[in-house]
C-alpha cells in the first residue's frame, strides 16, 4: 500500500481520533485538525511522540494551509445531539465553511475527499430500512434541524464540487456508532446507559422505549469508511448495522451485561425524534464488499472496561438523547 500524507479534521473526537489510529498503523502520516470545541486532547495522548503525527488546533472554518496532502477524512462537526444543540450556529458554520475550506484544499492537492455524513440525513423517517436514494422526512426549523440541515448542505456543497470541479469525493452516512473514547457525558443512548448502568443510576430512556436505532461498532464503522475511500464510489454510502434494536432492548442488555440493579426510567419524547432508525447496507455491501462483524452484546463488552474508568474518575453523564 502506497504510504500517503492524510488530513483528519475533528482528529481530538470520537470517530476521529480512532482513525488517525487506525492510518497511522497503516504507515501513513496523519494531520489532524481540530478546535477542541468537542474533541478532547486525552484521545490523542498515546500520539504525543508518533513523529508521523501532528495536531493543528485550529477551526477549519477559517482557511488553513496544511501543505500537500493525498486524502482529506473531513470528520468535523459537532455530533451529539446535546452538542450540536447547544452549538447550532457552530455546526451550520462547519457544516457550510468549514466543507468548502477542505474541498478547497482536495481540489487545490487533487486529494480524494470524504465528508463524514449521517443518518439524519432521513429524518424521522417514512422509508424503513433508509436506502441512500430515500431523500429524507427533515424538519428544517426545529431543533435539530441546525445538525441535520448542515449535513443535508455539506453534502449538496460535496456533489457540486464533484460535478462542476472534478474533485475525487466520497460521502459515508454514519448511523448511531460506539466505543472507546465516547464522551460518557454526551448524551448519547450507549455512553449513557452504561455509565448510568455502573454507577447503580437508573436507566433514562426517552419515549416508551420502542423506538428503534441500530448500533455500529467503531472499528466496524472505520473498516467501511477506509473501504469506501479506496472505492470509486461517488454517491452516499450507508454505513451501520443494519439490526435493529429497541431503545428498551438495547437498555435491558446493558443492565445484563454489567449485573447492574438499575431501573428504566421513562422521559418525555424530544421534538423530532425519528421512531425507527435501520440502513439499508446493500451499497456497502455489493460495492465495498463490507458488512459489520461485531454485535451488540460483544460491542458492549468492549466498551466496559473504559466506562468502568471514566465512571471510576467520578464523570458526569447527561439524560440521554439519541
Amino acid at each position: 500500500m502506497k504510504k500517503m500524507r492524510i488530513l483528519v479534521t475533528g482528529a481530538a473526537g470520537f470517530l476521529g481520533s480512532h482513525l488517525a489510529d487506525l492510518l497511522l498503523d497503516e504507515g501513513h502520516i496523519v494531520i489532524g485538525v481540530d478546535n477542541l470545541s468537542t474533541g478532547r486532547l486525552e484521545n490523542l495522548e498515546h500520539l504525543h511522540r508518533e513523529p508521523r503525527f501532528s495536531l493543528l488546533e485550529r477551526d477549519v472554518c477559517q482557511p488553513f494551509e496544511p501543505g500537500q496532502v493525498d486524502v482529506i477524512y473531513n470528520m468535523a462537526s459537532p455530533a451529539s445531539p446535546l452538542d450540536y444543540m447547544k452549538l447550532g450556529l457552530e455546526t451550520l458554520r462547519v457544516g457550510a465553511y468549514g466543507v468548502f475550506n477542505t474541498l478547497d484544499i482536495a481540489r487545490r492537492y487533487n486529494a480524494v475527499y470524504l465528508h463524514a455524513s449521517t443518518s439524519e440525513c432521513y429524518g424521522d423517517p417514512e422509508v424503513h430500512p433508509q436506502p441512500e436514494s430515500y431523500w429524507g422526512n427533515v424538519n428544517p426549523i426545529g431543533p435539530r434541524s441546525v445538525y441535520d440541515e448542515a449535513k443535508r448542505f455539506a453534502e449538496a456543497t460535496v456533489m457540486a464540487y464533484q460535478r462542476y470541479l472534478g474533485v475525487k469525493t466520497r460521502i459515508v452516512r454514519i448511523f448511531n456508532t460506539y466505543g472507546p473514547r465516547l464522551q460518557p457525558n454526551d448524551g448519547r443512548v450507549i455512553s449513557n446507559f452504561l455509565v448510568q448502568a455502573l454507577r447503580g443510576e437508573d436507566l433514562t430512556i426517552y419515549g416508551d422505549g420502542s423506538q428503534t436505532r441500530s448500533f455500529c461498532y467503531v472499528t466496524d464503522l472505520l473498516d467501511g469508511i477506509v473501504r469506501l475511500v479506496r472505492s470509486e464510489e461517488q454517491q452516499p454510502v450507508n454505513i451501520g448495522n443494519p439490526v435493529e434494536w429497541t431503545i428498551a432492548e438495547c437498555a435491558r442488555e446493558v443492565l445484563a451485561l454489567t449485573g447492574s440493579r438499575s431501573k428504566l426510567r421513562m422521559l418525555p419524547l424530544p421534538e423530532d425524534d425519528p421512531a425507527r432508525r435501520r440502513p439499508d447496507i446493500t451499497r456497502a455491501r455489493s460495492v465495498l464488499g463490507w458488512e459489520p462483524k461485531v454485535q451488540l452484546r460483544e460491542g458492549l463488552r468492549l466498551c466496559i472496561p473504559y466506562f468502568t474508568q471514566a465512571v471510576q474518575e467520578n464523570t458526569g453523564a447527561r439524560p440521554s438523547a439519541g
